[in-house]
């Protein structure tokens, strides 16, 4: 598949899972016969012309939504700089009345930014951070917070190393933007009861800080890459052009080779893997073009506390989001009664029973959900 053609692919994930329908898809893709910077019938220019005709209606999220779609996969030239801009800018006028914060966060190796929700000095709530992959960016994820503030949470999005606002670049030691977040909130949630929600490759960045960092306490995750995807020299020749292209941009790698070079430092050993001593959600796609099937293998005989969805789908099963964010939401909410090692807690108090109503997670390893119903909770779409 050519260059255009995947980009017309990836967008009709990316744009469900934004909310946008297929019939509105399908009435900006023909317009669309390139990809040349500056061209008016190019993707970021016909994108940003559909957004730019949202936001002038005072439909800013809508507008939003579109101009992440114009930057998409990442902002490497002017027009998708633009689009970056306008749809942070999109996303900040919607979000003033709320009840969702923005953060900007220094740190050694560049700035990062944040969108927030229940963070509370006075009242500190257990915290919910979330991050998309490489190609996705925080406004795609960050209308969720008020939802989770509803449920009890402080929840925060934000973006990976090079995605987005994040100066930062993405290599091995990439996890540790995880533990420096929690630093930051520290006083304003409750850090020490942290579940991540991390989408695709941010879900490979929570599974190395958690074999490090005690303080989170559940992984949610969809395909997420672990030790085949970047070592398998078998695999990479289908991985999809627009993927490896984001990686050499995010990694400042110069070609294929010398990224394939680098992403070998990526994969989680074994021990590692074993070290992760919390409950894991993990969404499979029986067809997933980026992740190879061996990850699935590999979770399931090294993680202690492992369970695992499977819908019969492509990369982030985008016709099954209803069902996959039920379940992901389903695996938050039963974390949310579980200590580290997987065991149940009570939230009544030192009893050990466990109020009406919720399910604590199980704890068995390599554990496969095929259609079990998680507890009653709001919609997350």
């Amino acid at each position: 598949m050519d260059h255009l053609g995947e980009l017309k692919e990836f967008a009709q994930l990316h744009a469900r899972g934004q909310g946008i329908s297929e019939r509105q898809v399908a009435a900006v893709l023909p317009r669309i016969t390139n990809d040349e910077p500056g061209h008016p019938e190019s993707w970021a220019r016909v994108w940003t012309a559909e957004a730019d005709r949202l936001a002038s209606a005072g439909r800013p999220l809508d507008a939003c939504r579109r101009y992440a779609l114009a930057r998409f996969p990442y902002h490497g030239d002017d027009d998708r700089r633009e689009a970056q801009d306008n749809c942070v800018r999109s996303f900040d006028e919607w979000r003033r009345r709320r009840g969702i914060d923005r953060m900007v966060l220094n740190h050694p190796d560049g700035t990062f930014a944040c969108w927030a929700s229940g963070l509370d000095a006075r009242r500190p709530r257990p915290l919910v951070l979330i991050m998309g992959g490489i190609v996705s960016v925080k406004e795609q994820w960050a209308p969720l917070l008020p939802r989770l503030a509803r449920l009890g949470y402080a929840a925060v999005a934000t973006e990976m190393p090079g995605v987005g606002e994040n100066t930062l670049r993405y290599h091995a030691d990439s996890w540790r933007l995880l533990p420096f977040l929690l630093d930051q909130l520290a006083g304003r949630a409750r850090v020490t009861r942290t579940s991540v929600l991390g989408l695709s490759f941010s879900g490979h960045l929570a599974l190395r800080a958690a074999a490090e960092d005690a303080r989170i306490h559940s992984i949610h995750t969809v395909g997420a890459p672990v030790g085949g995807f970047f070592t398998d020299s078998d695999w990479w020749p289908q991985v999809p052009g627009i993927t490896v292209d984001t990686l050499c941009r995010l990694t400042g790698a110069p070609d294929h080779d010398e990224l394939r070079a680098r992403l070998k430092d990526f994969a989680l050993a074994p021990e590692v893997l074993r070290a992760v001593d919390v409950p894991v959600a993990y969404v499979v796609s029986s067809r997933d073009e980026i992740i190879p099937p061996t990850e699935r293998q590999l979770l399931g005989s090294l993680l202690p506390h492992v369970r695992f969805k499977e819908f019969d789908d492509v990369h982030g099963s985008p016709a099954h989001l209803g069902a996959m964010r039920k379940w992901l939401i389903g695996s938050l909410l039963r974390a949310r009664f579980t200590n580290r090692a997987g065991r149940t807690t009570s939230p009544a108090g030192p009893s050990g029973r466990i109020a009406a109503g919720h399910t604590g997670a199980t704890g068995h390893t390599g554990a496969t959900e095929a259609g079990g119903h998680p507890p009653r909770v709001p919609s997350a779409e």
